[in-house]
């Protein structure tokens, strides 16, 4: 190897912060695992980051080997609690599913955690986080479908089981309100408003238990955005201030307009019914955004969808009890009193029908509904002879 090439080798090392000492050995491998590595010293100051960690955190090398750990993670970050756990035991972690939010994030990361003492300079730890958002995704997405198919078979059940003899019922009270005393009355009526009531809901499981193939065409999602928005602000969320930023090149989404007026008018609705009855304050950002990075594998294929327009509402209400986080998307679950727990469940297929993925991150004052859609390819006729002429 030439000087020069020797020379041009040496600055290119020197991007990524060198490790010290022994430990130089085994930079070359550090740097080029794919997942984002920390080696940590007994100070909790960072002496070395790879590339990918230098993406994760959205920080270069340099800064990161100039701070210490508890700089770069938020206050109470569990991250903090394995590397003392580390470095006080001298043994290896694994922990699944921690949370790790910097003030550059918009929001938390989900990743897996591999730690442990370096064996050539035990005094340093090395620490690897694995993402898990995209891979807890594609679960929730499995999830929802399972889910649908139990409350779909559910459904049919029920359809035939429940709805015929409560025609019955309810036939039966009507029949016998006209000779009863104004007391007993009320109670025929009674019946029969339960009667519905639960017929209804029959109705509303039924819903999953369609499998037809929806109709699709080019949607510009600006134009749901806008029709459930101007529903809100006449009706549910009269009293909420609404904040659009809108990526206005954001290309037509391939789906059914009325599945996605559905789909976001019951997010917009939640989020309204998050924040209550706030006389002031009370705030829902409507967001879409271009991510061309997010790609799906399906399940026994090779295939991967990209996934690449991200429709977003967030609320600054109570957010979501953490008991409920996982399953948000399961059918009957509910914070409400009178709610039956269909409505997300409900959203979860139709997204999952238009080969899309819903997520949600919560906590007190800011909760996020974050849909991901495929777009459509080919540009729809009125808007290619719009554009032509």
């Amino acid at each position: 190897m030439s000087s020069k090439s020797a020379s041009i080798r040496q600055s290119e090392r020197a991007a990524v912060a060198p490790l010290p000492g022994p430990i130089v050995d085994c930079e070359d491998l550090l740097s080029a695992l794919p997942h984002p590595i920390l080696v940590i010293n007994n100070d909790q100051s960072i002496v070395f980051a790879n590339s990918a960690a230098e993406s994760f955190f959205s920080m270069s090398a340099t800064t990161l080997t100039r701070s210490r750990i508890s700089e770069i993670v938020a206050f109470g970050c569990p991250l903090l609690g394995l590397i003392e756990q580390v470095q006080a035991t001298g043994a290896t972690v694994n922990e699944y599913g921690i949370e790790v939010a910097t003030p550059r994030f918009s929001g938390a990361k989900l990743v897996d955690v591999y730690g442990g003492p370096l064996p050539e300079e035990p005094r340093n730890m090395f620490l690897m986080l694995q993402q898990r958002s995209m891979a807890q995704m594609i679960e929730r997405q499995l999830t929802h479908r399972a889910a649908a198919r139990s409350v779909s078979g559910m459904a049919g059940v029920l359809a035939h089981e429940i709805k015929n003899p409560l025609s019955g019922i309810r036939g039966a009270a009507q029949l016998l309100e006209p000779g009863l005393s104004d007391d007993d009355r009320a109670l025929t009526q009674l019946i029969c408003s339960e009667t519905d009531r639960i017929r209804h809901l029959v109705d509303r499981m039924e819903v999953f238990g369609d499998e037809r193939p929806i109709s699709k065409d080019a949607v510009n999602i600006h134009d749901v955005l806008n029709h459930v928005r101007r529903i809100a602000e006449h009706g549910f969320g009269r009293s909420v201030r609404y904040v659009e930023d809108y990526d206005p090149s954001l290309p037509y989404v391939l789906g059914n307009r009325d599945k996605l007026v559905q789909v976001f008018l019951n997010l917009l609705k939640n989020a309204a019914e998050a924040i209550g009855e706030k006389t002031d304050g009370g705030r829902i950002i409507l967001t879409t955004a271009f991510r061309p990075g997010v790609r799906l594998s399906l399940p026994g294929s090779d295939t991967r969808v990209s996934l690449p327009l991200m429709i977003q509402i967030e609320d600054n209400g109570c957010g979501i009890p953490e008991h409920l986080k996982p399953h948000l998307f399961d059918p009957f679950v509910t914070t409400k009193v009178s709610g039956s727990g269909l409505g997300l469940a409900l959203v979860a297929k139709i997204i999952a029908d238009h080969g899309g993925i819903i997520e949600c991150e919560s906590e007190p004052k800011r909760t996020v509904f974050r849909v991901l859609l495929p777009m459509q390819r080919t540009r729809p006729a009125a808007v290619q002879t719009t554009r032509e002429t």
